[in-house]
C-alpha cells in the first residue's frame, strides 16, 4: 500500500508541477534549491523570487494582446502594478523593468514615484492611476505631478466630495488634470454591506458629471474606473457588475468624448492550492469580447483596457520557510507541529481573513503522513493553520521525534499584502503612516501631562524601510 507523502501528493494532484519539484528529496522552488538556502541562512526566512514577477506580467499581456487580435479591437490595453500589495523596491522595480504603469493608493506612493523616477526607474510618460481616498496631502501631490510633466497622471474621483478639493488645488498645474470616475458596485451577498462604500452610486454618475466636469476647463474625464474585491472571476456576480460598469462607460462616452478608458479594477486569483484551475484566456477572451459588442452596438470607439494587478503580478513570487521545533500530541487525533515563528506575524492573512497558502514540506517526501495542525511560537489562541484550500485537512510528513534532521515546512505565494499587512520593519497597508502616540499622565497636582512619544512616520523613514535610496523629491 502506498503510504508516503510523495504518494498522497502524486495521487491527489499532477505533481510535478509549474514552481515545484524535488530535488535529491528536497522540495525546489521555480528551480531553486530550498536546501540550499536553508543551509545557508537558517530557518525562519522569507524568499522572493523576483523572475516570476516578470512571468506573470507577460502572461497577462499576451493573453490580452490575443484577444484583441482575435476580435479586432481598436483599444490599447495597459497593465498597472498596485504598488500596495509589495512597496519593496526590489519589488517595484522589477515590475517597472517590464514597462508596466503603477497604481497608487496613498499619499506617500507619490513621493515613491519622485524617487523612482530620480534613480531613473521610470520616466514622466508613464501611466499613474490614482485611487484611494484623497485627502489634501494626497491632491496636492497629484497636482504637482502634473504640474511637472507627467502628462499621464489620473486621478480616480472616489466620491462627490473629492471634488471640490481637487477643484481648490487645479489652478496650480500648468494643464488640465486627468481625472476618472469610480463606481461603487453592489457586493457580494454574502458581504456585510450591500454597496460599496469606495465610489460614487451609479444612479449619480451621469448628473455629477453635468454638473461639476463638463464644463470646467481644468478637468478631463479620461477614464471609468470599478473594482471588484473579490477578483475577476467566472460567476453570475462578476459579470453582472462588469456589465453595469460597461454600461455606465458607454453612457459616459457618448455625453464625453475625451473618456477613453474602462479600468477592470480586480485582479485574476493566483494559485492557492496545488488542484487550482483557472482559464485565464478564456477570461481575457470574454472581457475584450464583450467590451466590443458594446461598443460596437453603441457606436462608440473601443476603449483602452486598464487593468491593477497587484496579488497576481507578486503573489507567486513569495514563500516563507520555516522549521518545525517540536511534535505535541494533545489528545488522541489532534498532533501539532511547532515552528519558529509566529503565523500571525508572518503571514497575517491565514487568521485575520482565514486566506489558504500553498503549504508543503521541504524534506521528508519518502516517510509517512498523517494529520497535523501548525502552531506558531506566540501564545496567542489564533496563532495556528490547519486545513488547507476548500477545508481539507493539512496533512504532513511524520517522523520519528528524535530525528536528527527537523522537518522543514514552506507557506508559498505568499508575496502579496503580507509584509505590509503584518507591519514588516514598520510600513503600513497602503503606506498609511501609523498615526503619533501621545502619552498622558498626572503629575503631582493632579494636573495632565500629555507628551508625544512619537509623530507619525515621516516619508524618509518609510523609503528607507522599503529600500530607496535617501534622495528627496525637493
Amino acid at each position: 500500500m502506498k503510504n508516503t507523502y510523495f504518494d498522497l501528493i502524486d495521487q491527489s494532484y499532477y505533481f510535478p508541477q509549474e514552481g515545484f519539484d524535488l530535488k535529491d528529496g528536497y522540495l525546489s522552488f521555480h528551480g531553486l534549491s530550498l536546501k540550499y538556502l536553508i543551509d545557508k541562512y537558517k530557518t525562519p526566512f522569507k524568499l522572493l523570487y523576483l523572475p516570476r514577477i516578470s512571468e506573470q506580467i507577460k502572461k497577462a499581456r499576451n493573453l490580452f494582446s490575443r484577444a484583441i487580435k482575435k476580435h479586432n479591437y481598436n483599444g490599447v490595453y495597459h497593465y498597472c502594478y498596485c504598488t500596495k500589495c509589495c512597496h519593496f523596491s526590489h519589488v517595484v522595480k522589477a515590475t517597472l523593468r517590464e514597462g508596466v504603469h503603477i497604481e497608487t493608493s496613498s499619499s506617500f506612493d507619490i513621493d515613491l514615484i519622485f524617487k523612482l523616477y530620480k534613480e531613473g526607474e521610470l520616466t514622466k510618460n508613464i501611466i499613474l492611476v490614482h485611487n484611494g481616498y484623497k485627502t489634501d496631502d494626497y491632491i496636492e501631490k497629484i497636482i504637482k505631478l502634473n504640474a511637472e510633466g507627467f502628462k499621464n497622471s489620473i486621478l480616480v474621483l472616489d466620491s462627490k466630495s473629492e471634488i471640490r478639493r481637487v477643484k481648490r488645488y487645479a489652478d496650480a498645474s500648468r494643464r488640465p488634470i486627468k481625472i476618472g470616475i469610480r463606481m461603487a458596485i453592489d457586493e457580494e451577498p454574502q458581504s456585510a454591506y450591500y454597496t460599496s462604500r469606495l465610489g460614487i452610486r451609479p444612479s449619480e454618475i451621469i448628473d455629477f458629471y453635468q454638473e461639476e466636469i463638463h464644463d470646467d476647463p481644468n478637468l478631463s474625464l479620461k477614464m471609468v474606473h470599478f473594482f471588484i474585491d473579490s477578483g475577476i472571476k467566472d460567476n453570475m456576480y462578476y459579470w453582472g457588475e462588469f456589465q453595469k460598469a460597461l454600461k455606465m462607460f458607454v453612457q459616459l462616452k457618448q455625453r464625453c468624448p475625451s473618456v477613453k478608458a474602462l479600468n477592470l479594477g480586480g485582479g485574476f486569483p493566483i494559485r492557492n492550492n496545488l488542484g487550482f484551475a483557472y482559464d485565464y484566456e478564456y477570461m481575457i477572451n470574454e472581457i475584450v469580447g464583450n467590451i466590443k459588442t458594446a461598443c460596437t452596438e453603441a457606436n462608440i470607439d473601443d476603449p483602452d483596457i486598464f487593468t491593477e494587478f497587484g496579488k497576481y503580478t507578486v503573489g507567486e513570487s513569495g514563500a516563507i520557510i520555516f522549521s518545525v521545533l517540536e511534535q505535541k500530541q494533545q489528545n488522541d487525533t489532534e498532533k501539532w507541529y511547532m515552528i519558529d515563528n509566529s503565523l500571525m506575524n508572518t503571514i497575517p492573512d491565514a487568521w485575520s481573513i482565514l486566506e489558504k497558502f500553498i503549504l508543503l514540506p521541504i524534506n521528508k517526501w519518502n516517510n509517512e503522513y498523517s494529520r497535523v495542525s501548525i502552531g506558531g511560537i506566540s501564545c496567542d489562541h489564533s496563532d495556528y493553520y490547519n486545513s488547507e484550500d476548500l477545508n481539507q485537512q493539512l496533512f504532513l510528513p511524520s517522523y520519528p521525534v528524535d530525528d536528527e534532521v527537523p522537518l522543514y515546512v514552506g507557506f508559498f505565494h505568499t508575496g502579496a499584502y503580507q509584509d505590509s499587512i503584518s507591519g514588516y520593519g514598520g510600513i503600513k497597508h497602503c503606506l498609511i503612516p501609523a498615526p503619533k502616540l501621545i502619552i498622558v499622565d498626572k503629575d503631582d497636582q493632579g494636573n495632565f501631562v500629555d507628551t508625544v512619544y512619537r509623530n507619525e512616520q515621516t516619508v524618509e523613514e518609510m523609503m528607507a524601510i522599503l529600500g530607496y535610496n535617501n534622495s528627496t523629491n525637493e
